[in-house]
């Protein structure tokens, strides 16, 4: 992407027709900008090719779903998102409950196929700052450990944050996938990067989602993601989603499995604490 020297007051101006009235830079994140009009929206610039347009097709294919409310997105191109601003409130047990059945109503929308990314979006995405290929799939446990695991395994080890003698184990869980995926699932439309820091309590009691991966998954990878960052009220969030749809059983037995490809991801970006955490998942899972 050419760097024209845009900044995000006036990338806010330009994609949205107003003009601003203030900036509000945050530590580490997105730009709050106050439009002429007193509407508040905050303004990210991508730093990788397709991360804007694959963030934005993810919203609005969350959205579209008339689930777990999303941030509109109010304007984008290549390279700047400028989506509403949301107001943050406490972590209440109301909110977390009714999270939690418009989450599992979320999943319910479906997706074409396990690895289908949001129609308008490209391909070749990201989760994070890591890349991440929404490759469609009929298996899902061949799916999880093809697009997955593996590519993530392989990653690490070429950065050395994992050692080729340790690969054996993890290797021996994509093996083990069709024995301990659950019963089949069909496809679920998932946010896709579902940590706490992307969980708004708004101030309003609803809960806003954020910053997705988004793809079709099973339904128990953004449940296990919750539990991984520690979701607030994660016990109350669980308890609503069982109301709308409940899940098979053993479910919690298969929590480490669904934890095996943010583990990766983490081990790849983040370095060999994570590493650690990754082999005893798949040794607990391997049954080594």
């Amino acid at each position: 992407m050419i760097d024209n020297g845009e900044g995000p007051g006036a990338a806010a101006a330009r994609l949205t027709g107003r003009p601003v009235s203030a900036v509000r830079p945050r530590s580490g994140g997105p730009t709050e900008v106050t439009l002429a009009d007193g509407r508040a929206v905050m303004v990210k610039r991508g730093g990788r090719p397709r991360a804007v347009p694959a963030e934005a097709a993810g919203l609005r294919w969350l959205a579209a779903a008339g689930a777990v409310a999303v941030p509109e997105v109010v304007g984008q191109d290549e390279r700047w998102l400028v989506t509403e601003s949301v107001p943050t409130g406490r972590p209440g047990a109301e909110a977390a409950t009714r999270f939690g059945r418009d989450l599992a109503a979320l999943h319910a929308a479906g997706a074409p196929a396990f690895g289908a990314g949001p129609p308008d979006g490209p391909r070749d995405a990201w989760i994070g700052l890591a890349p991440m290929r929404n490759e469609p799939g009929t298996d899902w446990a061949r799916w999880y450990a093809e697009y997955r695991v593996l590519p993530y395994l392989r990653a690490a080890i070429d950065r050395g944050t994992l050692r080729s003698g340790e690969a054996a184990v993890v290797e021996r869980v994509c093996e083990r996938l069709p024995d301990v995926a659950g019963p089949p699932e069909p496809p679920a439309r998932l946010h896709g990067d579902l940590w706490s820091g992307n969980v708004l309590w708004g101030a309003d009691g609803a809960v806003r989602l954020i910053d997705p991966a988004a793809h079709g998954g099973h339904r128990e990878t953004d449940l296990a993601m919750l539990r991984l960052f520690g979701c607030p009220r994660l016990d109350l969030v669980l308890e609503g989603y069982q109301e709308v749809a409940p899940l098979a059983a053993g479910w919690a037995e298969r929590v480490g499995v669904h934890q095996l490809f943010p583990l990766l991801v983490h081990t790849v970006l983040f370095g060999r604490g994570y590493a650690e955490q990754t082999l005893e998942t798949s040794r607990t899972i391997a049954g080594i």
